[in-house]
């Protein structure tokens, strides 16, 4: 039904929810982008498809340092370029002789994704793959069922050769064949093998699961909507395949890239709404693949922070590229950066001085055990608290034992339940009154907000505006440790 035909749209709007693969996806939070491959060791951020691969021979690699690195940062999984724009493999395929099969390193019996897939199963990450569509090298490109047949024939080897994915990463690079044709994907293709090889796989970027947020700098918009009109889709498909070939610059900018994606304005205006989360993608270091030359150009800690606070802070997950170097190892210096951010991240969350704190509310459902005010607090999974139907303003106060001191607070909804949340603050109680000290608007899977030090008994939220009626899955305090 067109949202524009009804009379109860934002009853509709506050409906639309995630499916169990999106929900899996958005609970992972941080993880690992790996730009690794020809470009290594050519120092180019974009290949040829000329390089020779007798020029691919990482000569320490070690898939489980990376890992090591990875989940010393609290990364949860990690999406390798198994193929970028230059078409070398960093698995034996049988379809192209442009792969790791024809390379020095480990006299051709190497195998990059599959040393990467048994590293991550031994410590419990999730593996993700990249594969580019666009090929420089296979001489089909161009031909566009010849080479949609191809890369189906590639896609189907990822998926059954490497254990469970948890996601396949597409950017709809495009250019043209040795034909002088622009490619034609057959992206509804691809999605349907993913769909019957990896059901449980998200399908990022240029897919129909998760969107890119509209930038490579890190950067959420204050109001990071989950629930956007369907067009959102189509369009970002579009400016996908509009990129030029000249080191990734877009030749449009489509409303994909807007501030605005799903206000009560917007999806008003749309024929149709879907559950297409954000994800902010971004490198440890200026390019995307290793340079010697931006060694000494590694993030701070102090960056990573604000990163971090800010994408996964802000309704988005965070996937961060660290490039291994031409030894096939991730750089001493990103390495450390990692183990310092990790570190941060632990100890900044893991007490809730919430915990156990009294809660009331000024509204709330009735009639199932799940739904209490006191479950904001809680740490259960299955437990939270829900305003009455139709409710769009209310509050929560949480009452602790004695005064705590924290200068982060976690919020989540209920996403299983849809996103409502449009506006809300949080107030201390001090000795004059209530006193505010942070605001957000929309809140979804998660926000996390960071003010000055206060200490204080009583915390109240304040939820100004909802889609019908909110709901709050979880309200953590905490005092960062940085």
């Amino acid at each position: 039904m067109d949202i524009r035909e009804s009379a109860d749209w934002i009853k509709q709007a506050a409906q639309v929810r995630p499916s169990p693969r999106q929900l899996a996806w958005q609970r992972m939070e941080f993880y690992s982008f790996v730009h690794f491959g020809m470009n290594t060791f050519t120092d180019r951020e974009w290949g040829l498809g000329t390089e020779d691969p007798a020029i691919f021979n990482p000569t320490q690699l070690d898939a489980r340092q990376w890992v090591s690195a990875f989940k010393a940062a609290g990364m949860r999984g990690v999406i390798l370029t198994a193929k970028h724009h230059d078409g070398f493999c960093l698995w034996p395929s049988q379809y192209t002789d442009h792969s790791v099969k024809h390379s020095p390193w480990k006299n051709g019996q190497g195998d990059v994704v599959g040393e990467l897939a048994t590293a991550c199963r031994e410590a419990g990450l999730k593996l993700g793959l990249y594969l580019s569509p666009w090929d420089r090298h296979e001489p089909t490109y161009g031909d566009s069922p010849r080479y949609n047949a191809f890369f189906l024939n590639q896609l189907t080897e990822l998926l059954t050769q490497y254990g469970e994915l948890f996601c396949l990463w597409f950017d709809g690079a495009c250019g043209e064949g040795p034909n002088g044709k622009r490619q034609v994907y057959d992206w509804e293709a691809y999605y349907r093998l993913i769909r019957e090889l990896q059901p449980n796989a998200v399908i990022s970027v240029m897919g129909p699961d998760v969107r890119w947020c509209g930038n490579e700098a890190g950067k959420v918009r204050d109001s990071e909507w989950s629930v956007v009109p369907t067009e959102m889709f189509d369009q970002g498909r579009i400016a996908g395949e509009s990129q030029q070939t000249d080191e990734g610059r877009f030749a449009e900018r489509l409303e994909m890239w807007t501030p605005d994606l799903g206000s009560r304005e917007r999806i008003r205006q749309a024929g149709g709404l879907i559950w297409y989360p954000a994800e902010t993608n971004t490198s440890i270091r200026p390019g995307w693949f290793y340079h010697s030359s931006e060694d000494e150009r590694v993030r701070s800690l102090e960056n990573l922070e604000d990163l971090y606070f800010s994408a996964v802070g802000g309704n988005s997950n965070l996937l961060l590229n660290l490039p291994p170097d031409w030894r096939g190892l991730v750089y001493e210096t990103d390495a450390a950066r990692l183990e310092e951010l990790g570190n941060f991240i632990s100890s900044t969350f893991r007490t809730n001085l919430a915990v156990g704190a009294k809660v009331s509310a000024n509204s709330m459902q009735s009639g199932n055990p799940l739904i209490a005010a006191e479950h904001i607090v809680d740490g259960k999974d299955e437990t939270y608290w829900a305003a009455e139907a139709g409710v769009e303003q209310a509050e929560l106060v949480i009452e602790m034992d004695e005064p705590r001191a924290f200068d982060v607070i976690r919020l989540q909804e209920l996403i299983e339940e849809g996103q409502r949340i449009e506006l809300c603050a949080i107030d201390i109680q001090t000795a004059s009154g209530w006193e505010e000290i942070g605001r957000a608007t929309t809140i979804g899977y998660q926000r996390l907000l960071r003010f000055p030090l206060v200490s204080t008994r009583r915390v109240r939220l304040r939820i100004l505006r909802a889609r019908y009626s909110p709901t709050i899955k979880a309200v953590g305090l905490y005092k960062s440790h940085g």
